[in-house]
């Protein structure tokens, strides 16, 4: 069950080639949440390398916060940015739940979509900066991408609904004990406290956390569950709210 919840959970999030996983039920998918940010530590690791040989190289901060963003995003076939557009999107178009799904759905992005996806990525980029100005973002980009991995398993505890009958909500909704779910924050959060002075790398965490939750109450609220988008969007919000605290 482990070896098939980590193919999933790699398979799904980065693009690194795994064999498909034996079966795919709640409790793999389960697993593969709760797994996730060991699924992302590659990306971590590339992000963290791009921001030390921009550094090593005498790039600007911005221009190496960029490219660690960007291979990122690369790594994870965009999947979230995308997750984040159509969230924005759906939210955006109408209170009407089946509408506000039904937007969602479609391939494209609209004006809403678009105009969050940048200045999020520009918030993103920006906190990146200004945590490699301050001497410590190689740490900084690592512990972001992997909370806003570790959120999923947040957005995918017991008791949360998927929107839909089908697709990848409908699969890892409800899918995590909530137990599982702390343990992951409390690892992230020893993790980052033991990087970061314990002050700043507990607020870190805690931020990216809430920054996710508000969007998941939501997007629970609004469309009556998550779906494979309102994950990609908690990803993306959590990553933000990471980067800022570390970027002082």
């Amino acid at each position: 069950m482990i070896l098939d919840a980590l193919k999933m959970a790699v398979g799904t999030l980065t693009t690194v080639r795994v064999p498909a996983p034996g079966v795919i039920d709640k409790r793999v998918a389960g697993g593969a949440m709760v797994l996730a940010p060991l699924a992302a530590l590659p990306l971590a690791a590339f992000a963290s390398l791009l921001v030390f040989l921009g550094d090593l190289a005498g790039l600007p901060a911005l221009a190496s916060a960029a490219l660690a963003l960007g291979a990122v995003a690369l790594g994870s076939r965009g999947l979230h940015l995308d997750g984040l557009a159509d969230t924005a999107d759906g939210l955006g178009a109408s209170y009407d739940r089946a509408r506000a799904l039904d937007v969602m759905r479609r391939g494209d992005s609209g004006p809403t979509g678009v105009a969050t996806l940048v200045l999020v990525l520009l918030v993103q980029t920006g906190a990146l900066a200004g945590a490699i100005s301050a001497g410590h973002g190689i740490a900084a980009a690592a512990i972001a991408i992997l909370t806003g991995r570790g959120v999923l398993s947040l957005c995918c505890a017991r008791g949360v609904p998927s929107a839909r009958p089908e697709g990848l909500g409908a699969t890892v909704a409800g899918s995590v004990p909530r137990w599982a779910a702390a343990v992951v924050f409390a690892v992230l959060a020893g993790s980052a406290v033991l990087v970061f002075p314990w002050w700043q790398g507990l607020t870190a965490i805690v931020l990216g956390y809430l920054a996710a939750s508000a969007l998941l109450a939501r997007c629970v609220q609004r469309l009556g569950g998550v779906t494979g988008d309102v994950l990609g969007g908690c990803v993306e919000v959590s990553v933000t709210g990471v980067l800022l605290a570390l970027s002082l």
